[in-house]
Order: C-alpha cells, then structure tokens, then sequence
C-alpha cells in the first residue's frame, strides 16, 4: 500500500507543477464531428472538437480544435463528449490561438484514489497512518532534491542511489518507529539487504553485458543528454526498486524479535535469531512472489508477442530486455531472502545486549 500511494502522491506533485509551467489546459468536450476524407486510396479520419476551457488565463473560453487520427490506437486520442482532455495552447504575436488535443485528463480519479488510500491510512493506521504519509513526502523529497538533480548533473547513479536510499532508509524507519535497538536493526539489516542486491545485479549484469538500453524510455533519454551511464541508471533503478520490500521484511523481522523477546526474556540471542528465522521464512515466499510478479506483470505484453511468434525460449532468455527483467527480480529476491538472516542476526544481538544493561 505504501509503494501505490507514493506513486499517486508523486504524481499529484508532478501534476502541478507541470500545470504551472506549460501550456497545457484542461478542458471539456462539448461536441465532435467526425470527418472522414480519402487521399491515395488511403481513408483519412479526423474529428473537429469544439472545447471549453476550465483552467488558466483561458478559462470558460470555446475554441474549435482538429484532432487528426494515425491509425495507430496507441497514439490516437478519440474524443467523445463530455470528456475531459489535455490542451495544448499557443498564441501568437497577433493573438491568433493554436490548439490541439495532446492526451485525456486524467488526473481527478487519480486524486480521488489518492485521497482514499490516504484516508484509509490515517483511519486504520491512526497515529502511524498519519507518520507514514509524512515518510512519503520525505521519500518524494529525496527522490526530487537528491536523486534525480544529482543523476542529471552526471554524478554516478548508483553512488547517489546508495546514497538516497541510505537517507530514505534511515529517516522512513526512525519515524515510524522512534529511535530504539529495534529500528537500528531494521535499517542495518535494510541496507545490507539492498548492498547485496546491488552487488548481486552489477557483478551479473556486468557478465553478461545489460546495456540498460532496453525500454523506450532509457533510449529516449539517450537524446536528452550527450551522456548518461545507462548500465548505471539500470543497476539504481534495481536497487531503488528492491527498497521497499526489503525495508518491509527487515522491519517486519526486527518487530517480531522484540516482541518475542519482551513476552520471554529468558530466551538466547540463539533463540530469537531461530524465531526470527521461522517468522521470516514464512514472510519470503509471497515477498519473493511480489517482486517476481511486480516484473513479470510489467512485461507481460511482450511475453504474450514472444508466444504469439513462437520465440524459442533460448533466444527469449537471452534478449537484453528480459535478462534485465530476470536480473532485476532476481537480485532483488536474493537480497531480500539474506536480508531474512541479516536482520535476525543484528536483532537477537541487540536484543541480548538490551537485557544485560
């Protein structure tokens, strides 16, 4: 729950700012016409829109737009009336008005969701809900003012992702719960779970030479910069997409620890670390199942065309794009399984030396 309500809050944040730096209005569809033309033996299809401002320096204003169709579904936008659609306006010296339609508005349902994930936060997790959503800010911070700046001034991505992650780590778990022996061993075990699937993912990507080039949106970024340490960006992205379910089990075991430990104090640190241990096993199939699924999900499209075209499993194993898949699920479910032992390990210690003071 918490990954999705920072994807929604992180795109809310997004949203505005991208609404007061541009020339994009939102507006509402109040006809269409369709209107089919023929050039070359080709069918033309085309729908002239008529529009009403609801934002901005144009708000309330109609205007007539023309959409024009590709022929590709992917790209087209199909209007129908009552929608509310994206508008791109630009004015010239003479206040003449170019308009057309760049994409659907979105972002209200997207509110709502948002809003009741974080309602439902706060009324189940009381207290804590309300520290979890501060954690998510502070997450988005670190991603905004560290993370990605730093990348785009050419600082090493894994370097600054280590770091971020690091920050993030340390902050998200002390607040939520406090500073005590208990939080110490989540964010030890944490960033040694997420060091292990670091090294993981660079010593076997770099084996089998991933590019990092393998989505639409690391080639597109090609033409941003003259450089960009792709096989760099590739490995911080499986560190920063590994964080969360890691930081989850670590806390999860070190909370059971100590809850084992206060209900019998006369228990070993041997004890706790096998208690850890039973809990944690228990935690690393579906945790394991969740990122396996979470990589497998996102490339589905691209699993059912290789079946389609009979793609021999061989050559599908050893295409970049899904060896990166595989390695990114992979690293990343190792780190988490050692992050199992780690965490059990620091906790019991700790856990021991707190009954000896």
């Amino acid at each position: 729950m918490k990954k999705i309500v920072f994807i929604f809050l992180l795109i809310i944040l997004t949203s505005l700012t991208s609404y007061a730096h541009s020339n994009i209005y939102k507006a509402v569809v109040l006809d269409v016409e369709v209107v089919e033309s023929q050039k070359d033996d080709i069918f033309i299809t085309s729908q002239n829109v008529k529009v009403k401002i609801i934002n901005g320096k144009y708000k309330n204003t109609t205007i007539e737009v023309k959409n024009n169709f590709s022929g590709n579904p992917a790209y087209d936008i199909n209007v129908e009336k009552g929608d509310k659609v994206l508008i791109d306006i630009n004015e010239d010296e003479n206040g003449n008005i170019q308009a057309y339609i760049t994409d659907y508005a979105r972002d209200e349902y997207i509110y709502y969701l948002t809003l009741v994930f974080i309602l439902l936060l706060v009324f189940i997790g009381r207290f804590k809900g309300i520290k979890t959503i501060i954690t998510l800010f502070i997450t988005i911070g670190c991603i905004y003012k560290i993370l990605l700046p730093f990348i785009l001034k050419g600082y090493n991505p894994i370097f600054v992702t280590i770091l971020t992650s690091y920050v993030i780590v340390v902050l998200t778990i002390t607040i939520i719960s406090g500073i005590s022996k208990k939080s110490l061993s989540a964010i030890l075990g944490t960033l040694l779970g997420i060091m292990v699937a670091g090294f993981i993912s660079y010593y076997v990507g770099t084996k089998i030479k991933l590019t990092g080039l393998s989505s639409e949106e690391a080639m597109m970024l090609a033409y941003v910069k003259e450089y960009f340490d792709f096989r760099g960006l590739l490995f911080a992205g499986i560190l920063l997409g590994a964080l969360g379910a890691i930081m989850d089990v670590s806390m999860s075991i070190a909370s059971s620890i100590e809850e084992i430990s206060n209900a019998n104090k006369k228990l070993t640190s041997y004890e706790l670390f096998s208690a850890g241990m039973n809990v944690g096993k228990d935690i690393m199939g579906t945790m394991a199942n969740t990122l396996i699924l979470a990589y497998t999900g996102s490339s589905i499209p691209l699993l059912i065309l290789f079946m389609a075209y009979n793609t021999s499993f061989v050559k599908v194993i050893n295409l970049d794009v899904i060896a990166t898949e595989i390695v990114r699920a992979l690293s990343g479910s190792i780190g988490l399984i050692l992050t199992i032992p780690i965490t059990a390990g620091i906790a019991a210690y700790l856990s021991k030396l707190n009954k000896n003071t």
